[in-house]
């Protein structure tokens, strides 16, 4: 009997240690989300320099007319870089026309990602170097990278191998998202491609959108009313850049790719495509963020919250809050902590019966996440 027991006892310590430790260190209820800003206009990603600045983009959605701003106080902003840059204006195309996706790196580079949308410009990134306060580089990425349903929505800067890689949702002007795809951009040439269109990992699913019981809708390209899909969106990678990790908002799949693969020009898209794994559940979600520990952050659209998923490959709510409403971006702060804004997009008049529900103060959260995460990402 002794002897069982020991036997049982001995199995258990060794099961604790199989047990990953950032797995073992999740938290049984929802840990808090602490609100850290309230500002007059809708918060999109968020970002940071390597001393502590928070510099975040003001929602495309709702047409803000300045793109990228600083945050000065819990409820202050001003234009970033300058107002210039944030100020449309012929005979150049050195400005934001149209943000979302944003991203500081440990070098104080913070990567703006400039979508074109809003008055049909070629998409660029704009790698701004917050030391120096000067421009540091353009990157253009003109077709066939890029496609008239292009929406350019989030990226990773992969400094270890010189490339950056963006997810396309694939939904402006009436598009579906049945044309999502990632977009891989070499640092050092800017030579830029587009790969996996339209591939299950990075098409929207047929999943409706849906909260507060309600489904969102938009009108099609032929007019008709249609569930609001939207293609590859959220993309993070381990801090080996290792994998890449991506998935539609519209579907309950996130995938990932060895970082090699999507890197070998050699490869056919169809080749490509089969080294694609599934590799958890998750909700129909915005942001991806990463920390070191290999735990993956989604915020989950619909439910106001921020999920987990763990090494063991389930997904789990991490933070909530009922005024966390339509979660967006999601990154880590040199602060030790993941801030994730409250973009409140399905508050929107095109989804309420052309009734505006949003409405100031916008939110911006922070919430400690279980192990340490890349600046900016």
């Amino acid at each position: 009997m002794a002897r069982s027991r020991m036997t049982l006892l001995l199995l258990a310590a060794l099961m604790t240690l199989l047990i990953p430790r950032a797995l073992a260190q999740l938290p049984d209820a929802p840990v808090p989300a602490e609100i850290v800003g309230r500002l007059p206009h809708s918060v999109g990603n968020v970002t940071f320099t390597p001393d502590k600045r928070i510099i975040y983009s003001q929602h495309p959605f709702f047409k803000p007319d300045i793109r990228v701003v600083e945050m000065t106080s819990a409820s202050t902003f001003k234009p970033f870089p300058d107002l210039a840059w944030n100020t449309p204006r012929p005979g150049t195309d050195q400005y934001f026309d149209s943000v979302l996706g944003l991203r500081g790196d440990e070098n104080g580079i913070i990567w703006i990602l400039d979508m074109g949308t809003r008055l049909g410009h070629t998409p660029k990134i704009v790698a701004w170097n917050s030391k120096r306060n000067a421009l540091e580089r353009i990157y253009y990425i003109p077709a066939p990278a890029s496609i008239p349903e292009s929406q350019l929505n989030d990226l990773v800067v992969d400094n270890k191998h010189g490339a950056i890689y963006i997810a396309d949702e694939a939904a402006t002007n009436g598009a579906d998202g049945s044309k999502g795809a990632l977009v891989v951009v070499d640092m050092v040439t800017g030579a830029c491609r587009r790969v996996l269109e339209g591939q299950l990992s990075t098409k929207a699913e047929n999943v409706p959108i849906t909260v507060d019981g309600r489904e969102l809708t938009v009108k099609s390209a032929d007019g008709k009313t249609a569930i609001l899909k939207i293609g590859a969106d959220g993309i993070a990678a381990d801090k080996d850049f290792v994998w890449l990790y991506y998935g539609p908002l519209n579907g309950h799949s996130l995938y990932r790719l060895q970082i090699d693969d999507l890197l070998n020009t050699s490869l056919s898209d169809k080749e490509l495509d089969a080294r694609v794994e599934r590799y958890s559940d998750k909700p129909n979600n915005g942001g991806l963020s990463m920390d070191s520990a290999g735990n993956i952050y989604s915020t989950a659209v619909e439910s106001r919250a921020v999920g987990v998923i763990g090494p063991d490959r389930k997904y789990r709510v991490f933070t909530t809050d009922q005024q966390m409403i339509w979660p967006d971006g999601v990154s880590y702060s040199p602060d030790g902590y993941m801030y994730v804004s409250a973009a409140q997009v399905s508050e929107a008049e095109q989804f309420n019966e052309g009734q505006a529900r949003n409405k100031a103060p916008y939110l911006l959260y922070r919430f400690k996440p279980l192990a340490p995460g890349r600046i900016g990402h």
